[in-house]
This record gives structure tokens, C-alpha cells and sequence, in this order.
């Protein structure tokens, strides 16, 4: 009988099954370190990748924490609370998926243990409460470094490390110069005077061919379309772009109307009539000083003759999503019907976005229009090359990481040294913190601290390196850091890492290793909070359906 299982004479429990106590926290901690190993392997720049298949047989090939875990079928209900918690982080910072399951699932184990040794979970929750704070307020107060103080420098070596566990990796004096000027392209102040950086704003489109080094930054908004007819102008200036999500095609009558006609004539009348409204529309969006339409939906040959005389270029079956974000590129609206509140159909010139020029323009086989110049907010797109869609796909992933972190970098305006360094650190500012406290929470710090290590041993060992000789040197260099007085030259000590490519420690700030504070802070609490949340539970009770009494069939 452990300690905290409930009395089993409190009462008959009927139905399903329940198990309890350190049964369930046995079956927890399992169905997390599983979750774990499964990403354990990818952390990290030799981390290696994991082929995914799903049911109809499409594969994916990814590095990433939160697209491995998503593909996975996870039954453990446990097991699902940190496939949760990959996605979220890939939501709120974008990268350090794999870093926060590991974190996580350690942090669960080492729990595991401590209730072995008698320990109350809720003691456990406090302290790793107490721990996650001061681990929080160190890693801003003494691990942070100002990016204004590294400059446009600090962008780019966040922008590789985030690279260099991926794909792109070995490409990274290409893709990162990329990836930054992508993000510092599409700046805006909102109306509340904050500047924010929107990752959507950058456009990624994936072109076949060539090998990765090809890939193109491009000033603007790149369009995966090509214009409606052969015999429009490819390339217009000072660009007035009227985004449409109407049909322009001729309009039927919708089916069972039913209309009396006593003269064949008129029949004829009411076709005309058909085709005349389409053209009408389209001759007051021309009116209106539109030489670019965008629309979603499709435009037929009559409508195009109207377009190639005024001039004018015409794309169907656009993206809408493209089509919205162009207009808030341009200054437009996405007009999704030419009616007005009188009933009449009217175009308004303020509806039209403005840039100074739209071409179409051929990159390997496909043709993409380009919309360059954009009044409102500058946009920007990356136009990735690859061998096959595997590549593509992983190459857009990874993209998505690196920009989300610079993103987050700029915003938040201050990196911590990456490589294992920012974990070390604080697992032995944590054991010293824990020995200052006389209460029972200092044994849960302690284990806090210890679990952070994880983190730097998987690194190492991904790199086939020996992970126990590293990891030591690496705390016995915090180690004299933080016993150091103020001034003394060792506190540069802090800022030590692994450089894995050659199995030492060395300054990872200025080697260039570097991570969003902010990305680590918010990993921090997130797999606290993983953790704490699969502690508390003492017990699983699984209803069981009820039987259905089988019917006969007849």
C-alpha cells in the first residue's frame, strides 16, 4: 500500500477501469519518456531525421519536434498532453520543440522518483514552481545579451542555430542573410505604435529543380499564378491591384427559375443580357483605374478580350489567403461583391491597392507574378529550390523555424548563448539555490536543476561525443563563473557551450551560438507546466461504453 493511494474500503467503484496511485504516475512517466526517445534523437545540429508514413502511404521526413510528433497516433492520453505541448511551442516561439518534450518528460521522471522516496507530489509542484521562477529571473538578469549590443551579426547567428539542426544547415551563409532580410523587410508599427514582425507576411513558394543553393529572396509578393491570357502585357508599373472574389465569368441564371417568354426574340434578349452584366462589372472595375485584377475565382474569354484592349493583367484562381494578404500589402480590399447598399453594382477606386509594379517572371518551370513595391506593408518572398517534395517540405519547415526566431528575437531584443550553455548554467545556479533553502522543497530544486542537464548530454551524445567528459568541463566552467565576484574575468565563463563539431566547450557568443531569450524562457514554463500537470494526477478512471444488446436483424 503506498502512501498516497486512497483507502480502498472508501466505497465499490463500478465500471471501467481504474488504476491509481504510483500505477498510473509508473504508466505516466512511461508513456512521456517514450514520447521523449522518440525525438531525442533529432535534438540538436547532428541530430538525425525521422521518415514518417502515414496511413495512405505519403511520407514526410522531418527534424522538427512538433511535425513528428503531430504525425504520430499517440493512444496514452499522457502521451498526447506532450504532443500538445510540442505544438504549442512550435506556435508561441517556433522552434525548441524537441528541447521542451525532453525537458518535460525528465522533469516528470525525476518527480517519479522523488514520490518513490516518500515524497508529496505537492511538495514536488512547489519547488519546481520556486525553481522555474529563479531559473526564469537568472536566464534574463545574468545568461541575456542585448542584441542591440551584437548587432545585425546577432540576427544571423540566431538565424543559423536554428538552421543548424535542420535541413538547411550546411546551407546556412545563404538561407540565414535570407531569412533576416526576409524578416526586416516586412517590419510594421500597429496602431498601437508596436513594432511587429508578421512571419505571414513572408511568403514561401517551393519550385522544383536546381539544388537549394538557387533559392530566391525576392522584394514583394510572389504569386503562384500566371496571368489569364497569352495576350496580356507581362509587366505593368505604378500597378493599381484590385482583388476580387467574384466570378467573372457569364452569369447563368441560377437553376429552377422560371421565366415566360412569348416571343423567341426575347430569349435571345435574355443571353445578351447575361453576358452584357459580367462585362458591365468589368468595365467598372477598369473604370475605376484598375490595371491589375486579382481573383479567386475564374474569368472566361469574354471577359479576358476586355482586360488584353484596356491593358490590362488578369489572374484567376488565386489564392485567397494570397489575395488577403496582398491586399493589406497594397492598401486594397478583397471586394467579395460589387453591390452597394442602394442595390446598385459599383467599383470604388478606394478599393484598388497600389504598387509600383506587377510582372510575370519566369523561374525554372514555373511562371510567377510578382508584386514588388507595396504602398502599405513591405512584404517580402522566399522562393525555395529543391530536388524533390521531401526536400521542399523539410526546407519550408525549417524556414518557418529560423523566421519565427528572428522574428522573436527582434521583438523581444535580447539572445542567450545557445549549445547546452543557458542549461548548464542553470543547474548549477539551481543546486546552489537549493542548498539555501531549509525546506523540503530543496530536494524537488535539486532534481529540477539536475533534469535541465538533459538538454547538453543529448546534445552530446547526437554528436557521438563523450557526453559525461563534456558535460563536466561544461559545469565546472559555470561553476567558477558564478562563484566569481562582479568584475572578475571569469564571468565570462557563463556564456560557455558545446561546440559539438569538435567535442569541446568554448564561448558560444562569440562562436556565434545563439537563442531568443525568450524561446528559452518560454520553453522553460511550458514543460514545467507539462510536467506539473501529469504529477497531480493520482489517479485514472476509464469508463467503459455499455454494452448494447445485440438486435436481431429481423
Amino acid at each position: 500500500m503506498s502512501m498516497f493511494q486512497r483507502d480502498p474500503r472508501a466505497g465499490a467503484f463500478l465500471g471501467g477501469d481504474r488504476v491509481s496511485g504510483q500505477d498510473i504516475r509508473d504508466q505516466n512517466v512511461m508513456a512521456a519518456q517514450t514520447i521523449a526517445n522518440i525525438v531525442k534523437s533529432s535534438l540538436g545540429p547532428l541530430g538525425l531525421d525521422k521518415m514518417l508514413v502515414d496511413n495512405i502511404g505519403e511520407v514526410t521526413i522531418s527534424n522538427d519536434g512538433a511535425t513528428i510528433l503531430s504525425m504520430l497516433s499517440v493512444e496514452h492520453p499522457a502521451g498526447r498532453i506532450f504532443v500538445d505541448l510540442a505544438q504549442k511551442q512550435d506556435k508561441e516561439v517556433g522552434d525548441g520543440t524537441t528541447s521542451v518534450v525532453i525537458i518535460a518528460a525528465e522533469l516528470l521522471r525525476r518527480a517519479n522518483e522523488l514520490v518513490k522516496a516518500k515524497i508529496h507530489p505537492t511538495t514536488i509542484i512547489t519547488g519546481y514552481r520556486l525553481a522555474c521562477r529563479e531559473a526564469v529571473k537568472f536566464m534574463q538578469d545574468q545568461l541575456s545579451v542585448k542584441v542591440e549590443l551584437l548587432g545585425r551579426d546577432a540576427l544571423l547567428n540566431v538565424a543559423k542555430t536554428s538552421m543548424a539542426s535542420k535541413i538547411i544547415g550546411g546551407d546556412d551563409d545563404l538561407f540565414a542573410p535570407m531569412a533576416v532580410d526576409a524578416m526586416l523587410a516586412v517590419k510594421t508599427v500597429n496602431s498601437r505604435g508596436e513594432v511587429k514582425y508578421p512571419v505571414k507576411a513572408v511568403n514561401v513558394l517551393k519550385a522544383h529543380g536546381k539544388s537549394s543553393r538557387e533559392s530566391l529572396f525576392v522584394q514583394g509578393y510572389a504569386l503562384n499564378c500566371t496571368v489569364a491570357s497569352q495576350a496580356m502585357k507581362t509587366r505593368i508599373t505604378n500597378a493599381k491591384i484590385a482583388c476580387l472574389d467574384i466570378d467573372l465569368r457569364k452569369t447563368r441564371m441560377q437553376l429552377g427559375i422560371q421565366i415566360l417568354v412569348d416571343d423567341p426574340e426575347q430569349l435571345e434578349e435574355i443571353r445578351k443580357r447575361e453576358a452584357e452584366m459580367t462585362l458591365e462589372r468589368i468595365r467598372k472595375i477598369l473604370a475605376a483605374g484598375a490595371n491589375v485584377v486579382l481573383t479567386t475565382k475564374g474569368i472566361d474569354d469574354l471577359a479576358l478580350k476586355e482586360f488584353v484592349e484596356a491593358g490590362a493583367i488578369a489572374v484567376r484562381r488565386c489564392r485567397k489567403e494570397d489575395l488577403r494578404r496582398i491586399a493589406k500589402a497594397t492598401g486594397g480590399q478583397l471586394v467579395s461583391s460589387m453591390a452597394n447598399l442602394e442595390g446598385d453594382e459599383t467599383f470604388e477606386a478606394s478599393y484598388l491597392g497600389t504598387a509600383e509594379e506587377v510582372v510575370q517572371e519566369r523561374i525554372s518551370d514555373d511562371e510567377l507574378i510578382l508584386v514588388k513595391g507595396t504602398k502599405v506593408v513591405n512584404s517580402a518572398s522566399v522562393i525555395l529550390r529543391g530536388a524533390n517534395d521531401y526536400m521542399l517540405d523539410e526546407m519550408e519547415r525549417a524556414l518557418h523555424d529560423t523566421l519565427s526566431v528572428i522574428k522573436r528575437t527582434l521583438e523581444s531584443g535580447s539572445v542567450v548563448p545557445g549549445g547546452g550553455a543557458v542549461e548548464s548554467a542553470l543547474s548549477i545556479y539551481l543546486e546552489n539555490f537549493a542548498t539555501t533553502l531549509g525546506s523540503r522543497e530543496q530536494l524537488a530544486i535539486a532534481e529540477f536543476a539536475s533534469s535541465l542537464l538533459v538538454i547538453p548530454k543529448t546534445l552530446a551524445v547526437n554528436a557521438a561525443k563523450d557526453a559525461t567528459d563534456l558535460v563536466a568541463k561544461m559545469r565546472s566552467y559555470h561553476n567558477a563563473a558564478q562563484n566569481a565576484p562582479a568584475g572578475d574575468p571569469k564571468k565570462v565563463l557563463l556564456r560557455y557551450g558545446l561546440d559539438l563539431l569538435n567535442g569541446e566547450v568554448r564561448d558560444n557568443v562569440t562562436a556565434g551560438v545563439l537563442e531568443p531569450t525568450i524561446s528559452k524562457v518560454r520553453s522553460l514554463k511550458s514543460a514545467f507546466e507539462a510536467a506539473v500537470s501529469l504529477l497531480r494526477i493520482d489517479d485514472a478512471i476509464q469508463t467503459v461504453p455499455e454494452q448494447q444488446p445485440e438486435r436481431d436483424g429481423h
